[in-house]
C-alpha cells in the first residue's frame, strides 16, 4: 500500500467513524472525526457534506453553508451539497432568518459580557423559541441560569442540548454541576429531620404522677379565689404592660421596615432608570456595530450567499448573471480561511471572462439611455483592466452627453496621453476640439 492509499484509507476510516457517531446523535464527536478526515483528504466530499449537515442541525447555518460551498467548488458534478444549498435557498427568507438569529445571539452575548444578564436571558429565550436546535444559545442560557442559582431551568436547557447532541462536553459538564446543586436541598432536609427527631417511648417506660394532698372544700374555694386575684394582678401589672411594649416594638419595627423598603425601592428605581438609559445606549451602539456584520444586504452571511449564487450561475453556464453578481460581491467580508482558495479561483475566472461581459452590458445600457448603469459597468471593467482605450473613450462620451464636460475632457486626455498610437486618440482630440 503506497503513501496516497494510506492517506485515503485513514480519511475513510475517520469518515466512517464520524458517520456512525452522527447516527447515534453524537454530533460533537462526529464533527471531530469528520474534521480529521478532511485534514487527511480535503477532497473527501461525503465528509465535508456530512460536516455541513451537523453544523446545520446544531443551528450553525453559516458554517454549514461554508462547507457546502467548498464542496461544490471541489466537486461541481454529482454532489449532494447542491441539493442542500437549493433546499436552504428555496425556503423563503431562510438566509435572512439565520442572519437575524446570529445577530440576536451576538446581542445576547454582548449583554451577558456586560453584566446585563436579564436582557441576555430574554434575548436567548426568544432565540431558542424561534430556533430550538441552536445549541450555543441553549448553553449560554443554561450558564446564565446557573449563575443566578436557577438550576432547574438550567437543567431543562441542558437536557434540550443533550437531546440534540448527546455527548456535548460543555452540556455534560454543566449538567453534573446542576445535578450536584439540585440534590443538595434533599440532603440538608434529611439531616435536619434526623437532628430534630424525638426518641419514641418504649414499652417499659413509666410516667410518674406528681404527689398531691387532699384538700377540704373550703380550702379549695379559698385557693381558687387567691389564684384568681393573683392572676388579675399579674395581668394588670405585668402581662398587659409587656404586651403593650411588645406591640409598640413590633409596630415600630414594621414602620422602620416599610421605610427601608420604600427607600430601597426609590434607590432601585433610580438605578434601574440609569441602567435602562445605559442599556439603550449600549443597544444602539451594538446594533450599529453589528449591522455591518449581520444585518443588511452587505452582511457577511449575505456575501457567502452571493458566492453560492455566483458558483451556481457559473456552473450552469449563465456567465452574465455570474458577472453581475460578482461585481456586487464585497470580497473583504469573505474571511473564512477555507474559502480563500474558492475566492482565488473565482477571481481568476472573472478576470478572464468578466471584461467582455461588462463591456457588452455597458453598451446595452448606453443604447437604452441608462447612462448611470452604463458608467457602473464601465467602472467595474476598469477595476479589472484599465488599459482599454475604448472603455475610457466610451465613458468620456457618456459624461459629455450628460453635460459633465470637465470629467469628459479628463478622460479624453487619458486616451490622448496614454494611447497616442490608438485610432481613438485622434477621435478624442476631435471631441476636445483640437
Amino acid at each position: 500500500m503506497d503513501y496516497l492509499q494510506k492517506i485515503q484509507f485513514a480519511a475513510n476510516s475517520y469518515y466512517n467513524r464520524g458517520l456512525e457517531m452522527a447516527k447515534e446523535r453524537d454530533l460533537s464527536g462526529a464533527a471531530l472525526y469528520l474534521k480529521r478526515a478532511l485534514q487527511f483528504n480535503k477532497y473527501h466530499t461525503d465528509a465535508r457534506n456530512l460536516l455541513g449537515l451537523i453544523f446545520y442541525e446544531m443551528g450553525e447555518t453559516s458554517d454549514a453553508l461554508t462547507q457546502w460551498v467548498i464542496s461544490i467548488n471541489l466537486q461541481p458534478e454529482n454532489n449532494r451539497a447542491d441539493h442542500y444549498l437549493d433546499e436552504v435557498q428555496r425556503k423563503p427568507g431562510q438566509l435572512e432568518i439565520a442572519s437575524q438569529t446570529i445577530k440576536k445571539y451576538n446581542q445576547a452575548l454582548f449583554h451577558a459580557q456586560g453584566g446585563s444578564d436579564d436582557l441576555a436571558v430574554l434575548q436567548l429565550k426568544r432565540i431558542v423559541e424561534e430556533k430550538p436546535n441552536f445549541v450555543k444559545a441553549h448553553l449560554l442560557l443554561a450558564l446564565l441560569y446557573m449563575e443566578h442559582g436557577d438550576h432547574t431551568k438550567a437543567g431543562k436547557s441542558l437536557f434540550k442540548v443533550l437531546q440534540i447532541d448527546k455527548t456535548n462536553q460543555k452540556a455534560q459538564r454543566y449538567m453534573e454541576y446542576v445535578k450536584s446543586r439540585t440534590g443538595k436541598a434533599d440532603v440538608e432536609k434529611r439531616k435536619m429531620k434526623n437532628a430534630f427527631s424525638h426518641r419514641e417511648m418504649q414499652d417499659d417506660d413509666v410516667i410518674l404522677p406528681p404527689t398531691y394532698k387532699e384538700n377540704t372544700g373550703w380550702q379549695s374555694i379559698i385557693n381558687i379565689a387567691i389564684g384568681l386575684v393573683l392572676g388579675a394582678v399579674l395581668v394588670v401589672f405585668m402581662v398587659m404592660p409587656a404586651r403593650e411594649r411588645s406591640l409598640n416594638y413590633e409596630h415600630n419595627q414594621e414602620m422602620r421596615a416599610y421605610a427601608d423598603k420604600l427607600n430601597l425601592a426609590n434607590q432601585k428605581a433610580d438605578s434601574l432608570q440609569k441602567e435602562a438609559d445605559q442599556y439603550r445606549q449600549e443597544k444602539e451602539a451594538a446594533e450599529e456595530n453589528l449591522s455591518s456584520l449581520m444585518g443588511d444586504s452587505d452582511s457577511t452571511l449575505s456575501q457567502y450567499g452571493t458566492m453560492v449564487q455566483i458558483l451556481n450561475a457559473w456552473r450552469k453556464g449563465d456567465i452574465q448573471t455570474a458577472v453581475q453578481l460578482y461585481i456586487g460581491l464585497d470580497q473583504s467580508k469573505i474571511t473564512d480561511e477555507s474559502m480563500a482558495g474558492v475566492l482565488g479561483e473565482l477571481q481568476a475566472e472573472m478576470n478572464a471572462s468578466a471584461p467582455a461581459v461588462l463591456e457588452s452590458l455597458g453598451a446595452q445600457s448606453t443604447a437604452a439611455g441608462d447612462y448611470d448603469t452604463a458608467l457602473h459597468y464601465y467602472e467595474k471593467y476598469m477595476e479589472i483592466n484599465d488599459k482599454n482605450p475604448q472603455i475610457i473613450f466610451n465613458m468620456a462620451m457618456i459624461y459629455k452627453t450628460k453635460g459633465d464636460e470637465e470629467t469628459a475632457d479628463q478622460l479624453f486626455g487619458q486616451v490622448i496621453m496614454n494611447f497616442a498610437d490608438s485610432p481613438l486618440a485622434e477621435s478624442a482630440r476631435a471631441e476636445r476640439g483640437y
